[in-house]
């Protein structure tokens, strides 16, 4: 390493042990603050190393986002090659996916496969092999190997059926440069949410279709993620050939993963056999070539460069007279869609009806006509822990409210990444986030009403401020109210048994099943309710357990009644 060029400006050197390649990986900071990837890999591979790099380097040029190639060369007195890179900046793609909205991933999966459109314009050699012969002597290896290495994967020969009766597809297609372990797993999203594509050192010559073969991972982290990844490089829905060829590369593909992964021991071979069986029931048997991870019909619309999702186009021009959109909320399922703006030195939270929104089945008019009905819930339950209506009005074919903007994060599962930094909070400030939910609640009975369709969704926390926000209150009704739909809106977790049963009475009483499952949700397991999942007292314990009585006589029989018991044990806590 001591003769790579530059290297006495390395202040920094840590090897990397991450990944499959046999390349050796160091971490560099360079006295100037730069931050480098240094690759080292043997002499035998000169040729390869440099072919790589130099298309990394064209690719780069081009504006492709690659790693970036700094320098090539010999190294350790002519035993080694070296390939110097910038250091890509942020994560890797299957780590961070889970934690972003639908739409993110999907326009990070567009994103992906317009990248390796651009990756697979680069030719093959002239001199390059008929692919149908290289590729089916390859697959009849493939198969041998399986067959030779005793371990089996159930339903292998639906497999195998299902690659001799498709060989015909190999033949007269034309090759290209290929990235040749193309998957989130090599892939890094920035702290912009910018998408850069590393690891080139698996690159080779061949069908473009072939490349998908690792689609596998990149479906198992993401099925919005690989979806966009297709349409992305096809610019719409891929053709049937195309899912033809998918499946029979990823079979040839599963085949051989068995007999690689024996030597890396028992833990590998059940990951392999795992993926095996994943990929039987995305095939359907091998009955099916599109495989059902891939979502029909999902659309995505941007406004400010922000994805959001929707069953069909829809003009939201109007946005502009509210100022700069900088966030957009696209989960919900009762119609709305809703949008952080920025006007000058104001911040504003806007819900809007009349859109086709992804999640909602029922008719847009219906939508509208009920968020004009929460104006009047709004106005009449304002209270300090309630989210602040400002104004409603008719926009852009539909209807918008606004409210003052919070700087709070979601509790709402519909949201990871809010989520996530939701849940980490103390028990100790999820205690003081509870006991505003409890108050707001006790103000909304005094007042008449009913909350219907809380759940985690409706909890916010301003971490700056220190306070919690409620929100989506949109369905509180005035009492008395009977449950005129059989199963009533809102979340599972949160329900009582009245709100699935025609004809019941909602009320107080159903409000005190909602602030135990409310507990459930903060402390415990959800919907799995034992001492065992419980963070806090068992005296709290009991309390919110007495809550959740399916039997609704044996709850509390109000929320005051509730409240007195819960403070009681928590008494004890503190004792």
């Amino acid at each position: 390493m001591f003769d790579i060029k530059n290297y006495d400006t390395f202040g920094k050197i840590e090897a990397i042990k991450k990944g499959w390649s046999s390349d050796k990986k160091y971490y560099i900071e360079t006295v100037m603050n730069e931050r480098l990837l240094l690759r080292i890999a043997h002499i035998s591979e000169y040729e390869k190393k440099k072919n790589e790099y130099e298309i990394m380097k064209h690719l780069a040029e081009r504006g492709v986002q690659v790693s970036e190639p700094i320098d090539f060369g010999v190294c350790d007195n002519g035993r080694s090659v070296y390939s110097l890179f910038k250091w890509c900046d942020g994560e890797d793609a299957d780590i961070l996916l889970p934690d972003m909205t639908e739409a993110q991933q999907y326009a990070l999966g567009v994103k992906s496969g317009q990248i390796l459109r651009e990756i697979h314009s680069i030719p093959a050699p002239d001199e390059q092999e008929e692919w149908g012969k290289r590729f089916n002597r390859k697959t009849d290896s493939k198969i041998r190997m399986y067959e030779n290495c005793g371990i089996k994967i159930k339903d292998d020969d639906k497999i195998i059926a299902y690659i001799e009766q498709n060989r015909h597809l190999l033949e007269g297609r034309e090759q290209c440069f290929q990235h040749g372990d193309y998957h989130v797993g090599n892939m890094i999203i920035s702290p912009q949410g910018e998408l850069t594509i590393i690891d080139f050192n698996r690159s080779d010559y061949g069908d473009p279709w072939e490349e998908f073969n690792r689609i596998v991972w990149s479906a198992a982290a993401s099925p919005h993620f690989a979806t966009g990844q297709l349409n992305g490089y096809f610019n719409g829905r891929p053709p049937m050939e195309f899912f033809s060829l998918l499946a029979f590369y990823i079979s040839s593909n599963m085949l051989s993963s068995i007999p690689w992964a024996v030597p890396f021991g028992e833990q590998e071979v059940t990951v392999m056999k795992n993926q095996a069986k994943d990929v039987l029931n995305w095939f359907e048997g091998m009955n099916n070539s599109v495989p059902t991870w891939y979502i029909a019909n999902f659309y995505i619309q941007y406004i400010n460069n922000i994805p959001y999702k929707l069953k069909a186009p829809f003009d939201f021009s109007f946005m502009e007279k509210y100022g700069e959109v900088f966030k957009v909320y696209d989960d919900q399922d009762s119609g709305n869609i809703c949008f952080g703006v920025k006007n000058g030195d104001g911040k504003y939270f806007i819900k809007f009806a009349g859109a086709p929104t992804a999640k909602y089945s029922g008719k847009t008019e219906d939508a509208v006509d009920r968020l004009k009905a929460t104006v009047a819930v709004y106005e009449e339950l304002a209270h300090p822990h309630l989210i602040k209506f400002m104004r409603a009005e008719e926009a852009g074919k539909g209807f918008a409210v606004i409210f003052e903007w919070t700087d709070a994060e979601c509790m709402g599962k519909m949201y990871p990444q809010s989520r996530k930094k939701f849940i980490q909070m103390s028990d100790s400030t999820k205690l003081e986030v509870f006991n505003d939910i409890l108050a707001f609640h006790i103000d909304v009975v005094k007042k008449g009403y009913v909350a219907i369709d809380f759940y985690d969704g409706s909890i916010l926390y301003d971490f700056h401020a220190k306070k919690t926000i409620i929100c989506d209150i949109d369905f509180y009704t005035t009492m008395p109210y009977i449950n005129v739909t059989g199963r009533m809106w809102g979340s599972e977790r949160f329900m009582s048994p009245e709100e699935f049963m025609l004809g019941a009475s909602i009320d107080e009483v159903t409000n005190v099943y909602l602030m135990g499952a409310t507990a459930f949700a903060l402390f415990g397991g959800e919907k799995d309710r034992s001492i065992e999942k419980w963070r806090l007292g068992s005296e709290l314990h009991s309390v919110a357990l007495k809550a959740v009585n399916d039997d609704r006589n044996r709850r509390q029989q109000s929320l005051l009644d509730f409240e007195a018991e819960w403070k009681r044990a928590y008494s004890f806590i503190k004792a």
